[in-house]
């Protein structure tokens, strides 16, 4: 699937005129726009942090698709810490038939919520 393919099947941005970018942090990838609330990874800053991501893979403003290779430059998205949490708890249930083993563990992803402030 062609990236033109992908933004022309996202109702929410087929007709704005709104900035969005994709980032990386954590491992992973978000597509974000102004405004938006994301729980990613934990990261080491305070609440009411303002900081700024520099991995920017895609940028995509008014039609115009600018693709990294692999970062886009001279682009950077800023966003704020709004809170540090832990996710639901995961049970990791092991059990060895016939060799009476068995091990249970519960386990709780740390996340920070991020608000995005915006793609400059």
């Amino acid at each position: 699937m062609t990236i033109r393919r992908f933004f022309a099947k996202l109702p929410l941005y087929k007709n704005l005129n709104i900035m969005i970018a994709v980032i990386k942090t954590g491992g992973k990838q978000y597509l974000v726009k102004p405004g938006d609330k994301l729980k990613v990874e934990k990261l080491d800053k305070k609440e009411g942090e303002e900081f700024s991501f520099s991995d920017v893979l895609l940028v995509e403003k008014s039609k115009k698709l600018e693709i990294g290779n692999p970062l886009v430059k001279d682009i950077k998205v800023e966003a704020k810490v709004l809170s540090h949490g832990k996710g639901d708890k995961i049970i990791v249930f092991k059990y060895k038939p016939k060799k009476r083993e068995s091990r249970k563990i519960g386990h709780r992803q740390p996340y920070t919520e991020i608000e995005i402030i915006g793609i400059k």
